[in-house]
Parts: structure tokens; C-alpha cells; sequence
């Protein structure tokens, strides 16, 4: 019966991608989100072949949801928003991926989650994940900030937290900085005894394995303890020029989305916190929109033609 549904209407599949995991879900405008899956880590920054997997795995995860076959993949017209792709080497190859859609309109996390969070409206987005950066829309003109990638950017993000705060346990361990109590949590979650054995597997982790000692660092920033506190309240200034900046070009609507947006507002510039609204829907809903748009545009190029 599902099957039968799929070939009288479109259906699309909204993904969206980032340093932890994937989202992904398919939608029919007649019936609403008909099914949602989850993958891995789908930044191509951090490896083009896992993030493929990650949109795959998702897309399979959701296709089973929605009691779809997989094999009906070739009838999904897909909207990619991928962290990562802002940067134009990795833009072009994932465009080049030869995927299993129908068709596939790729564009950036950002851009989708904005599209997601204002409902295809006009607005301003920060992501605060894994990574961290901002994005605003209003009349056609948009810019974005920061998404430089870990580590060399990121700051107020899981990832940039969670580097911090080891690098100042590393130094508390060794007797070189101030003592922290993070170093007895990092020692407990890494089952080690020494800087070395904290150090030793951290050693050439991606940023979603720092981004997962993010909530310990706001745990004890939450308890007081002023090296924690000294680095939250550094990546929270972070994140409230951040939104300053995208302000600038008078967006309708400001919303924070991430597993950091709801804990890092408690220490936001207060006029900043009291401008982030709740998003209306999520990032993979926005790739929906997006791949609405892009069809519909294409669509109507080929009527006039």
C-alpha cells in the first residue's frame, strides 16, 4: 500500500548532516513526515566516506519508518544541508557523489537549518553542536560567521569546550595551571590516573569525541568551578558576538539550535538571550523546504523552456 502511495506522490527526504550524527526524514505534502532515521557523523570534513555512510544509514532508518521498501530510494527527491560543504572543495564532492535519489539539491547545514527554524521565512540561525557558527537570510541577502572547522575554529561549540577544558585539566594533572575539577570528572570518564593517560586516548580523536566531555565542562561551570566557568563564559561571549553580527542585518527572527543551544544561553549578553526564540522546526525539515524550492525552480525552468 505504502509503495502504491509513493508512485501517485513526491516524496522527499530532508538530511541533515553534522560532526555527531545525521538526521534524516521523509515527507509527502499530502501526509506530513511519513518517517525519521538516525546515522553517525556526517561532516566531510572529517572523512568524505563516513559522512556518505552516515546520509545512507539515516536514509535507510527513515525509509523503514515510513514502511517504505528500499529499493523506492530512486523515487526521493533529497535535500542535503551538510556541515562542512561551506567550503567549495567539499561543496563539489559531495556533488559529485553519484547518490541514489531521484534527484538531490545539496546546500549548507546552515542554510537549512535557518530554512527549518523561520519555516522558509527570513531570519537568523546559530548552530551550537559539535561546531559552532551563524547564518541570517532577510530579502534574498544572507551571511554567514565562523564554521571554520575544528580545531582551528568552532569557538563556543561541544568540540572547542571540550578541547579547552582538556588542555587545562592536562595542565592542572601536570602541576602547571590552575587546579579544576574537571580533572577528577576526566579522570573518572577516561578510567586513567595521569595528564599521559588522559592525553594517550584523546590523541587523534575527531571533534565528536571532545564534544561529548562538553557537558562535563557545563556541569562544573554549573557548580562554580572557575577554570570550567573562565571557559563557558568565553565561548558564551563568543556566541553572543556572533549573534550581534548577524543582528546587524536586521533579521525577523533569531534561534539558537544544538545540543549546546539551551545550555549555553544562561550565559548569553541578557540582550541577546531575550532575542532567541524557539525554532519552528528542525534542520532536516529545512532540507525538506530546500528541496521543495530547488524542485519547484527547476520545475518551472523546464515549463518555460
Amino acid at each position: 500500500m505504502m509503495a502504491k502511495s509513493a508512485s501517485q506522490e513526491q516524496l522527499f527526504i530532508g538530511i541533515d548532516g553534522g560532526g555527531t550524527k545525521c538526521r534524516a526524514t521523509i515527507y509527502s505534502a499530502q501526509r506530513g513526515v511519513l518517517g525519521t532515521g538516525l546515522g553517525g557523523p556526517a561532516n566531510p570534513l572529517h572523512g568524505l566516506e563516513r559522512t556518505l555512510e552516515s546520509i545512507m544509514v539515516s536514509t535507510q532508518q527513515a525509509m523503514r519508518d515510513a514502511g517504505l521498501r528500499l529499493e523506492s530510494v530512486h523515487q526521493l527527491v533529497a535535500g542535503l544541508g551538510l556541515a562542512g560543504v561551506n567550503l567549495p572543495s567539499l561543496f563539489e564532492k559531495i556533488s559529485e557523489w553519484e547518490h541514489p535519489f531521484q534527484k538531490m539539491y545539496l546546500t549548507t547545514d546552515l542554510h537549512t537549518a535557518c530554512i527549518g527554524a523561520h519555516e522558509g521565512g527570513d531570519g537568523a540561525v546559530i548552530i551550537t553542536g559539535t561546531g559552532s557558527c551563524g547564518f541570517a537570510c532577510v530579502k534574498g541577502h544572507s551571511v554567514n560567521y565562523g564554521g571554520h572547522g575544528f580545531a582551528q575554529g568552532d569557538k563556543g561549540s561541544g568540540a572547542w569546550l571540550g578541547l579547552e577544558a582538556l588542555k587545562a585539566v592536562l595542565l592542572d594533572l601536570d602541576g602547571l595551571g590552575p587546579q579544576t575539577r574537571l580533572s577528577e570528572m576526566f579522570k573518572l570518564h577516561f578510567n586513567a590516573s595521569s595528564a599521559m593517560g588522559v592525553a594517550e586516548q584523546m590523541a587523534g580523536q575527531p571533534s565528536s569525541s571532545y564534544a561529548k566531555l562538553a557537558r562535563m565542562v557545563i556541569e562544573a561551570a554549573h557548580d562554580g568551578d572557575m577554570v570550567a566557568l573562565t571557559i563557558v563564559k568565553d565561548g558564551a561571549r563568543y556566541i553572543s558576538n556572533l549573534a550581534k553580527r548577524l543582528l546587524e542585518i536586521n533579521p525577523p527572527r533569531l534561534s539558537m539550535i544544538g545540543g549546546l543551544s539551551e545550555p549555553m544561553q544562561k550565559w548569553l549578553d541578557p540582550d541577546i538571550a531575550k532575542r532567541v526564540e524557539v525554532p519552528r522546526q528542525p534542520p532536516e525539515m529545512g532540507a525538506v523546504y530546500f528541496a521543495q524550492n530547488a524542485l519547484l525552480e527547476e520545475e518551472q525552468k523546464v515549463a518555460i523552456k
